[in-house]
């Protein structure tokens, strides 16, 4: 890779297990959102700012993350799989590409869905030379979901004092999303990353602490204005939703799909060849490419594929 070239570097070697029973068949970083897997919508974002070479990290069943997004020349990109063969945090997935990586890399956590805002506001913070780290935040309302995440604690200058990971108690509204545009002193920081008592990884958030600790100034950029963490199967169903009604449509219906004509469709995405067999009521559901709904009752909140059906009414 050029040097000094920003690249792409997307970890998508997760196995999860909360994902069940997505995560027996699919990989969670290629499940579905309006047909069409989440990765390349991270693919798409990093093209948008110019990024044409791409580091997949990929583990559990990374077989089908190559077959679904091949060499990334159809999405305009190059993509270089990477096998994690042991999944130690975030920090130990990043501190295995010291050898591909010779400049700044953009890092996405494959398994969140974002909507974001010009991600080129933190290329720029990078190049005029002054940060040597960006953090994508959002101002997050919700106490629980800094919670989830990681806090953020800015000095008076707007530079980041410390990074929290998980923090018990939250002093303000700035989250941390899981998306870091990185220069190579990162890498120092990694080695220098301690294996966590509490989940036994090597936090990301911990290696940034190290680079401020060190004085590498480390920015923020506002450019999250609506994530999600794809954590378990109503996720899936309410990703699906929320870019559904941003895209302005009712129903989202994929290639050579069959339904029967008096079938009546609402909030439904559906995916490629997917047939619907009965003159039924669906509201709010997603099915899956290749899946055949035999439901002869009304449904609403539930995800369809080829092999289950799974409940995602509690996200209501």
């Amino acid at each position: 890779m050029a040097k000094d070239k920003l690249v792409g570097v997307i970890l998508a070697a997760g196995r999860g297990a909360r994902m069940a029973p997505f995560s027996s068949s699919f990989p969670k970083p290629i499940l579905p959102i309006c047909n069409k897997p989440l990765l390349v919508y991270q693919i798409e974002s990093m093209r948008a700012i110019g990024v044409e070479e791409i580091i997949m990290v990929v583990g559990h069943k990374g077989y089908e993350i190559t077959r679904v997004l091949g060499s990334g020349e159809k999405y305009g990109v190059n993509i270089q799989y990477v096998e994690q063969e042991s999944t130690l945090g975030i920090a130990h997935a990043v501190g295995t590409l010291e050898r591909f990586v010779t400049g700044p890399f953009l890092l996405f956590l494959g398994d969140i869905f974002f909507f974001t805002s010009d991600l080129k506001i933190m290329t720029d913070k990078l190049t005029e030379g002054k940060a040597r780290s960006v953090l994508a935040v959002k101002v997050e309302k919700d106490p629980e979901a800094i919670k989830r995440n990681f806090a953020i604690i800015l000095n008076e200058d707007k530079t980041v004092k410390r990074v929290i990971e998980k923090p018990r108690y939250t002093e303000n509204k700035l989250k941390g999303c899981g998306l870091y545009l990185f220069d190579l002193p990162i890498f120092d920081a990694i080695r220098r990353t301690p294996r966590t008592a509490m989940r036994d990884e090597y936090e990301i958030t911990d290696a940034i602490q190290l680079l401020i600790d060190d004085d590498y100034p480390v920015e923020v950029a506002e450019v999250v204005e609506w994530d999600v963490n794809l954590t378990n199967p109503g996720d899936i169903l309410k990703v699906n939703l929320f870019y559904l009604e941003r895209l302005g449509k009712e129903n989202l219906l994929g290639e050579n799909v069959q339904i029967h004509p008096e079938a009546k469709l609402k909030n439904v995405i559906v995916g490629d060849g997917a047939v619907i067999q009965n003159p039924v009521s669906i509201t709010n559901c997603v099915i899956f490419a290749e899946t055949v709904v035999s439901a002869d009752t009304s449904m609403d909140g539930f995800i369809f594929t080829p092999d289950t059906i799974i409940d995602c009414r509690n996200i209501f």
